[in-house]
């Protein structure tokens, strides 16, 4: 299993790959564990979820998320140093889909918390950008004949 160190100077791993869609108790339970958490005066979440793309006639019914963890792992270790390096932030949480996660499911979810509205804005559409160009996860778009392509990131 992924870990990843989810808050700014706390020694603390967390699970970032789940397998298969993540569900919509998994993000509201991830938002309440944030209440007695004081210093913080803003959140921001993102929610990557699987469309059904067309692609020469073919819908896309799911896609088949796989990664290289360890690398990913590393990836998502800079990721974190980077965002803190850069943004005023308490916590952050990158949770993202391993194996099949179907249209219309969220198969990333990104979780920034700060003192301040600006900070959390700003990191998370950074941070989203970060994760699809420099960590390797792969997902396979898989359409309703069963064929597949493999998912370019844009």
């Amino acid at each position: 299993m992924g870990y990843y160190l989810a808050f700014k100077n706390i020694k603390m791993s967390k699970k970032v790959f789940i397998q298969g869609a993540i569900s919509p108790e998994f993000i509201a339970d991830s938002i309440a564990k944030h209440q007695g958490k004081h210093t913080i005066g803003a959140h921001n979440i993102f929610l990557g979820q699987v469309r059904a793309d067309v692609h020469e006639e073919n819908v896309v019914k799911a896609i088949e998320y796989t990664a290289y963890e360890e690398m990913a792992n590393e990836a998502l270790t800079a990721v974190r140093e980077k965002a803190f390096a850069q943004f005023d932030l308490v916590c952050m949480h990158i949770y993202h889909s391993l194996g099949v996660v179907k249209a219309g499911e969220i198969c990333l979810f990104v979780f920034v918390s700060a003192g301040h509205r600006t900070q959390v804005y700003e990191a998370t559409e950074v941070i989203v950008n970060w994760i699809k160009t420099d960590v390797p996860i792969f997902g396979k778009e898989i359409f309703e004949n069963e064929d597949f392509i493999w998912k370019q990131n844009k």
